[in-house]
């Protein structure tokens, strides 16, 4: 597959997606996309021989062996897509709302253009979310209409398996933290300014529209740390003064007894009373 798939599919007077473009470089990167697009699925990318090779798996990639999930191959991307996270309007292909879902580097286990050609790419996995050692299968589809286009994502057994791995726990972004949800209600992610300079948690920048978002994320954070911080100083105050009322009632109660007021002013007749009865004996011991 080429870049001409990717650019006959797209209008980039209508959508922010980056300009179909090979590049030179030889960078091993790799990229996971959420989108939500008519069916919520997760595309994955492979940088290599100057574009993004591509692969769309409807469950995601896991990290259990038992998981083989299916991946429809589509069109080559170009590299700058690597960092494409934001919203592809209504009335272009794919619309939707794009999250980057992972990033790293990748290492194929061997000679990665003649592996892929024979239709069995096996590769190791460097990312923020996704690690170890993974292989893409191309199958045999007996559909009728089937293009050739199916694979199986299969976890190969290392220390990176973990059985039963549920994705959806990490419905965030690995760029910007945001959610899908997040993502599709910013309207800023829908717009597409490459003189815009951006950089984040050491990631290449292709496109360096994400700076706003980037921002926007964290002064929200910001806010966040900030308004927690003076709710934690409140409460502390509020500690403060309770464990101060007992002692300040106590100091008042000792006050009061002092000077013969209070609770404890009714004690002294009592102490006089049971005196009076002592006085009567003796006297009377006195007169036997």
């Amino acid at each position: 597959m080429t870049l001409e798939e990717y650019k006959r599919k797209r209008d980039f007077q209508q959508t922010p997606e980056p300009a179909p473009k090979v590049e030179k470089g030889k960078q091993r990167r790799f990229v996971v996309q959420k989108h939500r697009a008519s069916h919520l699925h997760y595309d994955f990318r492979l940088e290599m021989e100057g574009v993004l090779k591509s692969w769309a798996i409807p469950k995601g990639p896991s990290l259990d062996p038992a998981d083989k999930r299916l991946a429809m191959q589509v069109e080559d991307h170009p590299v700058a897509y690597f960092d494409f996270e934001g919203i592809i309007p209504p009335g272009n292909y794919g619309a939707g709302t794009v999250m980057v879902w992972d990033v790293g580097t990748w290492e194929p286990l061997g000679d990665a253009s003649a592996m892929l050609r024979k239709g069995d790419l096996k590769f190791r996995l460097d990312g923020q979310k996704i690690k170890g050692e993974f292989a893409l299968v191309h199958i045999k589809s007996h559909r009728p209409d089937s293009k050739g286009t199916e694979w199986l994502l299969i976890k190969h057994r290392d220390a990176n398996v973990q059985q039963g791995y549920d994705i959806d726990r990490f419905d965030y972004s690995a760029l910007t933290g945001r959610s899908l949800k997040e993502i599709a209600g910013d309207a800023g992610s829908a717009e597409w300014e490459s003189s815009r300079k951006a950089s984040f948690r050491g990631v290449s920048r292709k496109n360096e529209w994400l700076a706003e978002s980037i921002a926007q994320a964290d002064a929200k954070r910001a806010r966040a740390e900030k308004e927690g911080q003076a709710g934690k100083r409140i409460s502390g105050r509020t500690a403060e003064l309770s464990a101060k009322k007992p002692a300040g009632r106590a100091a008042a109660k000792l006050a009061a007894s002092r000077s013969g007021k209070g609770d404890h002013a009714g004690s002294l007749p009592r102490k006089s009373a049971k005196a009076s009865p002592v006085k009567k004996n003796s006297a009377s011991a006195k007169r036997a």
